[in-house]
């Protein structure tokens, strides 16, 4: 008998067009692996309903009879199937207390829940996200807010035709048009005061890939941390600058006589204080894609903040494009997630609180935490391409088994969350988070 996979209809938000699985996918593992899908309907969804049918798909409200449900977002704790198989991004493995009740549910049903954001390689390395998406779309987010504010203060300058990410038809469109403007930009300036623009970018991951492969279509020249100070100021490098930040040029040993090194700092993180301010005076947009926890030392504080643009001071920094979006993280300015079409709000240096759109005193925040969403078609296709050859692994699973039986690929196995009722073994460690949170 065949395994039924299920696709749940994304409705967490009005912006989330993503699917896990486009129909061509679903199509060949039909065809290749002998599986049968139900797709629940939807009408913001990127693929339309008629193309997973044609695709050889049922599309149905009723997902009760599917032995696999995968999704994107959470799926809501009354929709978890008992004793089934779910895949999705569930955002509970830092014990984040909003979802301590999706999983609990997990484990009264006798679930088993797996993470996207737990499948990983040998060395740790995940190998299914969105990431690069959210690079690109915040980038293009970050230079609308950038073009914006630049017009606002009465600099002339092509940025201001940016468009959101989600008005381009696909992410070519934008490099395209971003492309034309960077002619624009090398023959006319940027519209800044004489000084090359600065875009910096803490991190040099996934996210980080992507916002550089956007920034590439500019006339924008890569320069060393230790050459930024000077290059910042000088008028013949060229009208945009780029440069990457990794985390030695973010802290440092709080012994003098002690060395950075990299798992040293991860691993004793409070051996190190932070020194990223020393960068801000020399940028005017920020690009924040790194990891966080509150372990580590911030970027850009409240405080540092408050002194720079306070009273009659006036900072370089324009905008803040906050990729990774934790509240009061890195970014301590960070007070709130934002939508798509309203994506900035500018943090006040006299009242510590925000306004949303690009005027005030203090930096532009760029704070959409759903950026990927933005370029939903090739978002979807980049990782339903990975998707695809999982699905039938899990398909095939046994999961009525106990979890030190259960057959999966490691890289799938060490993603399980919880299994029949109990936290999988790696995840024990939620038990403390599930009882802060009341049960």
């Amino acid at each position: 008998m065949s395994k039924v996979v299920g696709i749940r209809r994304e409705d967490k938000s009005e912006w989330e067009r993503r699917v896990p699985l486009v129909p061509a996918d679903v199509q060949t593992l039909r065809r290749d692996h002998g599986l049968e899908f139900v797709i629940q309907p939807s009408s913001i969804r990127v693929f339309k309903d008629d193309e997973y049918e044609a695709a050889g798909a049922d599309v149905s409200e009723d997902l009760s009879g599917v032995d696999v449900l995968i999704a994107v977002k959470e799926v809501p704790a009354a929709q978890i199937l008992s004793g089934r198989s779910h895949l999705f991004f569930s955002h509970t493995v830092k014990g984040q207390d909003y979802n301590m009740p999706l999983l609990r549910h997990v484990l009264d049903v006798g679930a088993t829940l797996i993470d996207y954001e737990r499948i990983a390689d040998e060395q740790n390395r995940r190998l299914i996200f969105f990431s690069i998406h959210a690079g690109y779309a915040g980038t293009i987010e970050t230079l609308w807010a950038l073009g914006q504010r630049l017009k606002l203060e009465g600099r002339d300058t092509p940025l201001a035709q940016v468009k959101h990410a989600y008005e381009y038809s696909h992410l070519e469109a934008a490099k395209a048009h971003l492309r034309d403007l960077g002619e624009q930009i090398a023959a006319e300036g940027p519209g800044g005061d004489g000084r090359p623009l600065v875009i910096g970018i803490a991190g040099y991951g996934n996210v980080a890939k992507g916002c550089q492969e956007v920034l590439a279509c500019l006339p924008a020249r890569e320069v060393a941390v230790e050459d930024l100070a000077a290059a910042a100021e000088a008028d013949d490098v060229g009208p945009m600058l780029t440069v990457v930040f990794r985390e030695e040029h973010m802290v440092e040993p709080r012994n003098a006589d002690a060395q950075f090194v990299l798992q040293d700092y991860y691993q004793r993180p409070e051996n190190y204080r932070g020194i990223f301010e020393r960068h801000l005076p020399h940028l005017d947009v920020l690009l924040n894609t790194i990891y966080w926890e509150d372990r580590y030392p911030r970027l850009v504080t409240a405080s540092w903040a408050k002194s720079a643009y306070g009273g009659d001071r006036t900072a370089r920094l324009l905008v803040i494009g906050d990729i990774s979006c934790d509240m009061e993280g890195s970014i301590e300015l960070t007070l709130e997630a934002t939508q798509p079409d309203n994506p900035c709000y500018v943090w006040n240096p006299a009242t510590r609180k925000i306004e949303y759109g690009v005027a005030g005193k203090g930096p532009v925040i760029m704070a959409v935490d759903n950026l990927p969403c933005e370029l939903p078609r090739e978002a979807s296709q980049h990782f339903s391409t990975v998707l695809r050859d999982m699905v039938p692994a899990l398909a095939d699973a046994d999961f009525q088994v106990d979890f030190a039986g259960l057959n999966l690929p490691s890289h799938l196995k060490k993603a399980v969350i919880a299994h029949r009722g109990q936290l999988a073994p790696d995840y024990r460690y939620l038990r403390e988070f599930l009882e802060k949170s009341g049960r």
